[in-house]
């Protein structure tokens, strides 16, 4: 059994400045920060890794590499096959694709050749907290690096493995309107579905491409401080980059078995002043749409986590709060929960997973809906990043307000909640509403100057 290397030391600044400058380090070639209640956890290289894909589940740990079809339960499988790697208090970290529900339906054909999840157990890991930085590695020479990068004294130094601040660079705002004047007929389609079919509500994207190339780090420095997420997390894996601000879990469950979901539905913008934002607040909780929105959404999270609680266990508290999120403001509840005796975590995931907020109501006929009107796979978009680790707790944010980078392709995306009474032109609108959460802070990578 493998054991991390493990040193302590003070917080030497601020912790997303400090996160982003780890990856920056150049000491691992792919990485994930996840920022979880004011920590800042940073997750550098791979011990070991899982991936899945429609029909099998391939595992490395360290040298080894192992593939196994996909049974009936796959994050079951993930659950087993981490629990297998050799190391010590493992942490995992990574992303799973929205396409992963086609497996939950059991229909794993209309899942895409893509992969839909990828995990990383870290040769390396660091948590910045306000208690202090715990750092672990997996050898001596690494820790005393990460060290070194985090002494008080060397935090805005340049080191032998770059710099543990980053250079401020000013962003390149992209422009988030309709280009192709597709979107209001999506939504139209999708209100005669509603109307004609056992459909009740259906969550429809769509994609803004950015022109240029882009430094993700310090995209997401620029765009943290500009944005109030439940959860931020930057992640560069397996050729894919994500940057994001979201503004809900999918699923929180802690080492006890408290477990909690927090559906976000109902959207106003804000930011244009304390008396227009607060008209639009009130705006917002006396639209009988928004609200009936809402309400559905936390009634499904309710009979979800009912299946993985102890009976009587689930409660929704804070109903229909306001949640200021960067740009935009939500009508945002609590479903909380006790986990069953005979569940895990991974099953709360598999339970609630695709959020119902990202999703629609029911879900099965949602996940068609979305398949014959938006152009393109959602991949991560609207799927999770999480963080799991060996004592049973998982946190699962639920991937909105982020850009991507895939296949020399960098793009935002946003949608909206579609009900029989939504009118397309104010859906177009809080999709714009929802990319202005990062659309002005986007960096062009270095050398591409300014437009």
């Amino acid at each position: 059994m493998l054991r991390y290397r493990s040193a302590e030391t003070e917080l030497p600044g601020d912790p997303v400045q400090l996160a982003a400058g780890l990856a920056e380090s150049g000491l691992f070639d792919q990485y994930v920060i996840y920022e979880q209640n004011g920590d800042f956890w940073f997750a550098g290289g791979a011990l070991g890794e899982i991936l899945v894909g429609r029909s099998e589940i391939r595992r490395r740990w360290l040298d080894e590499a192992t593939a196994t079809p996909l049974g009936p339960h796959p994050l079951r499988q993930v659950h087993e096959e981490l629990n297998r790697m050799a190391v010590e208090g493992w942490n995992a970290y990574g992303w799973m694709a929205f396409e992963f529900s086609h497996l939950h339906a059991g229909r794993p054909d209309r899942a895409g050749e893509d992969d839909l999840l990828h995990l990383l157990v870290p040769h390396s890991e660091v948590r910045l907290s306000r208690k202090g930085v715990l750092i672990r590695s997996a050898d001596q020479e690494t820790l005393d690096a990460l060290t070194r990068l985090l002494r008080p004294t060397d935090a805005h130094r340049t080191g032998d493995h770059g710099t543990a601040v980053p250079r401020t660079t000013a962003p390149r705002p992209v422009d988030v309107s309709d280009g192709e004047g597709r979107y209001p007929d999506m939504v139209a389609q999708a209100i005669e579905e509603i109307r004609t079919t056992e459909l009740q509500k259906v969550i429809l994207s769509r994609t803004v491409d950015v022109p240029f190339p882009v430094d993700f780090v310090a995209t997401y420095v620029h765009g943290r401080s500009h944005n109030t997420p439940a959860r931020s997390f930057l992640v560069d894996l397996g050729g894919r980059r994500v940057a994001g601000f979201s503004p809900e879990t999918v699923a929180e469950v802690s080492a006890d078995g408290e477990v909690v979901t927090q559906p976000l539905a109902g959207t106003r913008a804000r930011g244009f002043g304390e008396q227009e934002d607060e008209r639009l607040r009130a705006e917002l909780l006396a639209d009988p749409k928004e609200i009936s929105e809402h309400v559905l959404s936390v009634k499904l999270a309710e009979e979800e986590m009912a299946t993985v609680c102890r009976p009587g266990t689930v409660s929704v508290r804070d109903l229909m709060t306001i949640r200021r999120r960067g740009s935009v403001q939500h009508l945002g509840s609590s479903v909380h929960g006790l986990l069953a005796e005979s569940a895990t975590a991974w099953d709360v995931l598999r339970a609630v997973f695709p959020a119902v907020t990202a999703s629609g109501i029911p879900k099965a006929p949602a996940y068609d809906s979305i398949a014959r009107l938006e152009k393109e796979p959602r991949g991560i978009y609207s799927g999770a990043v999480l963080r799991a680790g060996s004592d049973g707790a998982l946190d699962a944010a639920l991937v909105l307000r982020s850009i991507f980078e895939e296949d020399g392709r960098t793009w935002l995306r946003a949608g909206a909640g579609i009900l029989a009474g939504s009118t397309p032109a104010r859906e177009l609108e809080e999709t714009c509403e929802k990319l202005r959460s990062v659309a002005p802070y986007v960096v062009p990578a270095r050398g591409e100057g300014r437009a």
